[in-house]
């Protein structure tokens, strides 16, 4: 059936020259006798022609006989309102006019209201209507959008008369046609050459993806439900609450990071931008192998804190990021704090979500012992993957406490606590934890002796680089029993290096500290403490290779010396070791230029190592 866009009834009069004045007739030779008000807005009409058509004005007409007042009716709450109810009335009086897809979704509900069924006439706008959704706008995904978003005003009437239902599950199916001959396309894409390939991948692109950004959060919410159900691509799925996310939440950020005192007086449109975050989290697709990029995470993690979303919104957001926080950037960790008087940066979202990221290391070394327990072996030399992930995250907390410990407001014991989240065997070498809390004391004058203390205890000395105990043994921020530790570590370290037993102290330390299980203790206590051996082992075996990488570079750098020992009498090969162990490493002089002291009285025998700065 070819559907005809215009709308008309049969006349039983002359056309009229319609209007919505009250002061003007609709026909030229018949005066007006009803006038109906329909939201403050007066039409003078015929009672003839409207009650042919319209039950409701029928059974108020009729009502209106016991009355004075014969010549007036209100019409409040009208679906359309009177733009709506003069297409309508138009309709009744057989005049000329075009449904659309603008036009169809009020006009429905118009005549659900004012019951224009069958009933009464056949043919009715009712009827009208209903062919012009179903056999027009349900072909078509464009049309099926273009009528959805004429909806937002017309609930609950709308969903009374079914039209969202049918035009969410119209674009679903519609959506996966298209995704059907996208991907044909794209087959055309991978094969296809010359210049013009990038224009035909703009081509195979799903157009819709934008296009579903006019809605609004309820009706965007049930399309994307409904798309999932019907086997939408997961990414496309993605893809769609990016640009809408980057189209409804764009420019929020500036003004609140500026005026944080807005989160405890939120206007109007706060509440509107935390109820499209609350309700994108929720739209995010649930299986684990979907890529949901990381930094679109962080971004929405950083507008729920601003907006201040729920907790349940939040507390999602943190699990997703620790499912892959191994992959996360030290710019993406940096989120600002919109909370007066407290630090710089968010470090409580931050803790949270390591929190959650180990407990994810622990299911997951918890499979491979089960996997184990049947037979299968890990492939990784290094362990499980989850170790690995580990060490990832491990350097990037360093590299992340090296950015906020400047951070004149942060607590001593929120970055105590920042340091103890992870366990020791995150950590294989401890420079960049040194490199966070020197800066951290220069960036905090007034802690007393027992607070620095307390916080330098935390570093391993055993697990600085030869770079770090030379800078280390020279700070003067740091406490003296500190000083005192890497110097004898650094000793033991050279006595190492000469000797080439490299690693012994670590393994002694331990066997020494494992030791053999007793028999005393219960089975559980057995199986945790082989297992916290266990660690121990893959941790040494990561220091190992550090040292084996640190003793290759002392035998080039001896080798040279050696070569370069007949031209420079004066220089004895442990002068050459001691030079090419300094010039290694990844602490640096900030100038390169050392100042001499020149107005002594006679020159030191011995002399002064070059002072360092990392801070």
């Amino acid at each position: 059936m070819v559907w005809d866009h215009s709308v008309s009834s049969t006349p039983h009069h002359p056309s009229p020259k319609f209007s919505n004045s009250f002061a003007n007739r609709i026909f030229s030779d018949v005066a007006g006798d009803i006038t109906i008000v329909v939201d403050g807005e007066p039409f003078l009409l015929h009672k003839f022609p409207l009650v042919a058509r319209c039950g409701k004005i029928r059974k108020l007409v009729a009502d209106a006989k016991h009355t004075t007042n014969l010549s007036k009716l209100q019409l409040t709450n009208i679906p359309g309102g009177p733009q709506a109810f003069e297409l309508a009335a138009k309709f009744c009086y057989g005049m000329n006019f075009e449904i659309t897809t603008t036009n169809v979704a009020p006009l429905r509900c118009t005549s659900e209201y004012l019951e224009m069924t069958e009933d009464y006439r056949q043919e009715n706008l009712v009827e009208r209507t209903e062919t012009y959704l179903n056999e027009v706008v349900s072909k078509s995904l464009e049309k099926s959008l273009e009528v959805l978003s004429t909806c937002e005003n017309l609930l609950p009437l709308a969903d009374h008369v079914r039209i969202p239902d049918r035009c969410i599950n119209a674009i679903s199916i519609n959506a996966c046609k298209e995704q059907l001959v996208s991907g044909l396309s794209r087959l055309d894409c991978n094969t296809s050459t010359g210049s013009s390939l990038l224009d035909l991948k703009d081509r195979c692109l799903d157009w819709w993806v934008e296009d579903l950004s006019v809605l609004g959060i309820h009706f965007y919410g049930r399309v994307i439900s409904a798309m999932g159900q019907s086997g939408v691509r997961t990414d496309t799925i993605v893809a769609s609450l990016m640009h809408y996310a980057e189209k409804t939440l764009k420019g929020i950020g500036k003004p609140q990071i500026l005026n944080p005192a807005r989160l405890t007086n939120p206007n109007l449109d706060d509440n509107g931008q935390k109820m499209i975050v609350e309700s994108l989290v929720t739209l995010l697709p649930t299986e684990k192998s979907s890529c949901v990029p990381l930094n679109f995470l962080f971004g929405m993690m950083r507008v729920a804190i601003m907006v201040d979303a729920t907790l349940t919104c939040r507390r999602e957001l943190e699990r997703r990021i620790a499912l892959r926080l191994e992959m996360a950037l030290l710019d993406d960790l940096l989120i600002p704090s919109c909370q007066t008087g407290d630090s710089l940066f968010d470090v409580d979202t931050i803790y949270r979500v390591l929190v959650h990221f180990l407990q994810r290391i622990d299911e997951e070394e918890e499979d491979d012992e089960e996997n184990e327990e049947c037979g299968y072996e890990s492939t990784d030399e290094m362990g499980s993957p989850s170790h690995g992930s580990l060490l990832k995250v491990g350097r990037l907390v360093d590299a992340y406490l090296g950015e906020i410990a400047p951070d004149p407001y942060l607590s001593l014991s929120k970055f105590i606590s920042m340091i103890e989240v992870l366990p020791d065997y995150a950590r294989v070498i401890d420079d960049g934890l040194y490199r966070a809390i020197d800066i951290y004391l220069k960036a905090h004058p007034m802690l007393n002796e027992n607070e620095s203390k307390k916080l330098c205890k935390l570093i391993g000395c055993e697990k600085l680089s030869q770079e770090a105990c030379n800078h280390a043994a020279q700070n003067d921020r740091l406490p003296v029993h500190l000083v005192v530790r890497v110097l004898y570590f650094e000793q033991i370290r050279l006595k190492n290096a000469l000797s080439g037993s490299s690693g012994c102290l670590f393994s002694q330390k331990i066997i020494s500290s494992s030791g053999i299980p007793s028999a005393a203790m219960s089975p559980r206590d057995t199986y945790a403490s082989l297992r916290r051996e266990n660690r121990e082992l893959k941790l040494e075996i990561s220091r190992m290779r550090v040292r084996l990488s640190d003793l290759e570079k002392e035998q080039v750098v001896m080798k040279q010396g050696m070569m370069d020992k007949s031209s420079n009498n004066g220089r004895t090969l442990l002068t050459s070791i001691s030079k090419g162990i300094g010039r290694m490493g990844i602490f640096r002089a900030q100038d390169g230029v050392v100042k001499q002291k020149k107005s002594q009285g006679k020159k030191t025998t011995a002399r002064r190592n070059k002072r360092y700065s990392i801070s």
